[in-house]
């Protein structure tokens, strides 16, 4: 049996793996995405599945206003003495020379909750961890942020002991990891194995420069030493590597004593027209998780099985039997249950009854118009993650526009700053009318600008498709649902990927998302009824 990575696909960064018992839980990174965090579980590490997102309480989490990529940067999955604990940071503030990240703890006695209101641990900096020490003594580690413009940002990693029973950090923080030349060291996880204290750790950025590397003491009061040679794992070295972007990880280890290194990753798309070595590649499903077979050298140091690049096909752990999941959501979703399914998310907040509903409707999906996609507070939108470069999406729309304000409609959606839908609206002269409008690096056009599509009067729904295809996609409508037009542009799946925001704006960490969408500019809230949505995914 092997693993075939990603074991994540689509957008699922910065992975935190733990076993408890005889089963493996991963929890990801979801930025702006409500509800935050998410975690998978698996009983052979080959097949996964999504279990719960456990952030779906405004008590445990609110992004209000938070910025395109702000959000829920690399949550901490751990467990001690029958209890979860989960440490994440909400990013208030991305770039610049702040970031005003808040660390929090929330705590449960099972994993799909309740889960504990979350206790503030600090803002010094972001990716944060606890460690479970065996003489039952607990650690904070993040990355320590440093703001002052004549230091780099990132000073290290800093230690903080936690006091479970005052619920508080106690002592005095110390920096036990100042990282190498690569800089730009973050995700540290921290780990005792045969007498020392293991630290992991990111670095050299999210991008394609992205490592793991590993470093040792004997106690907490020493300074940590960097493992000798090459990063423990990185595709820097690599160009045509399947998969690129390789680190942020950590361990876990099986029951039969194996040990696997959980990590991020990315899979490129190119131009016809581009080398795959400059640009590097264009990522619209965002970083994905993968993982590797570790093993351990005669002085102790970790080491991936099959070198420092690592694999696409791994081998399944000794003794692993193969558990196949149920699917845990329907390719065609016809919205005939009491709450939507799992793979679907909203921006920021929850969707309460006066922006999403389907109860109002039965057997729809009903949003009511409110901000635009260009707003970071309440959107009418819920959209799941673009999981392969060759799909289908589709859905069948009821809407009733009377001004060009209200539109709603099918999107392909990354950030505020770069989308594209084809969708339902007004026209002066031509009543309800289909148009597509996209915004590439705030700048917004219209495929059919003065002359759109105008919607038959006896038509009570309309249907939208998008087909994507590789560094490609394009939008198709229908009025009843056989005969398709499509829509005369092609849209490049680039401009929905971390590389071409990053290049313009400096952060971006996110992934393609496609969805449903309702906006009402007049504040009437106007409903849109989505009868279905269809997420299929397709050969090359």
């Amino acid at each position: 049996m092997k693993i075939k990575n990603p074991i994540l696909k689509g957008f699922h960064p910065d992975p935190s793996i733990i076993r408890v018992n005889d089963t493996y839980y991963i929890a990801s990174s979801t930025f702006e995405w409500w509800p935050g965090v998410r975690i998978h579980e698996s009983k052979d590490l080959v097949n996964w599945h999504l279990l719960t997102c456990p952030l779906s309480e405004k008590r445990l989490l609110d992004m209000t206003g938070d910025p395109d990529s702000g959000g829920i940067w690399a949550p901490d999955l751990s467990y001690h003495n029958g209890t979860f604990y989960l440490v994440y940071t909400d990013a208030k503030v991305t770039n610049g020379a702040f970031k005003d990240c808040v660390n929090y703890l929330t705590t449960a006695k099972d994993i799909c909750g309740p889960w504990s209101d979350p206790v503030t641990l600090n803002t010094a900096g972001f990716d944060a961890s606890l460690f479970h020490d065996d003489d039952g003594r607990k650690y904070l580690v993040n990355q320590y942020w440093d703001p002052r413009p004549y230091h780099h940002p990132f000073y290290g990693v800093m230690c903080t002991e936690f006091s479970e029973e005052k619920g508080t950090l106690v002592g005095e923080p110390r920096v036990i990891y100042k990282g190498t030349e690569d800089r730009l060291t973050e995700g540290p996880h921290l780990y005792k194995i045969n007498g020392w204290y293991y630290l992991f750790v990111a670095q050299g950025g999210t991008g394609y420069a992205h490592q793991a590397r590993a470093a040792r003491a004997k106690s907490l009061s020493d300074t940590f030493e960097t493992q000798p040679g090459d990063p423990l794992l990185t595709t820097l070295d690599a160009p045509y590597h399947s998969f690129q972007k390789a680190g942020h990880g950590c361990l876990v280890q099986t029951p039969e004593g194996e040990w696997y290194f959980a990590h991020l990753m990315a899979r490129p798309l190119h131009h016809d027209t581009e080398s795959i070595l400059e640009p590097k590649g264009w990522c619209p499903l965002g970083r994905e998780t993968g993982i590797q077979k570790l093993f351990w050298d005669e002085d102790g140091w970790p080491h991936i099985a099959g070198g420092h690049n690592g694999l696409v096909d791994v081998e399944a752990p000794l003794g692993a039997v193969e558990h196949k999941w149920e699917p845990d959501h329907p390719e065609k979703d016809d919205f005939d249950k009491d709450t939507l399914n799992i793979h679907f998310q909203s921006l920021r907040t929850p969707l309460a009854g006066d922006v999403c509903s389907l109860t109002d409707r039965p057997g729809h999906l009903r949003l009511y118009g409110h901000f635009s996609l260009a707003s970071t507070y309440t959107q009418a939108h819920i959209a799941r993650r673009w999981q392969s470069f060759y799909f289908e999406a589709e859905v069948k729309m009821a809407y009733e526009p009377k001004s060009f304000q209200q539109f709603a409609g099918l999107t392909c959606y990354y950030s505020t700053r770069s989308w594209s839908c084809i969708e339902m609206t007004w026209h002066e002269t031509y009543g309800r009318v289909i148009d597509v409008v996209s915004t590439d690096l705030d700048r917004t056009e219209s495929v059919y600008e003065e002359h759109p599509v105008p919607v038959p009067a006896d038509a009570a729904y309309v249907y939208f498709k998008v087909k994507v295809q590789g560094i490609r996609y394009q939008y198709f409508y229908s009025f009843d649902g056989k005969i398709w037009t499509a829509v005369p542009k092609v849209f490049d799946s680039a401009k929905l990927s971390d590389e071409y925001l990053t290049a313009a704006y400096g952060v971006a960490f996110t992934g393609a998302f496609v969805g449903m969408m309702s906006v009402d500019g007049l504040g009437t809230k106007i409903p849109a009824d989505f009868d279905y949505f269809c997420y299929r995914e397709c050969a090359e």
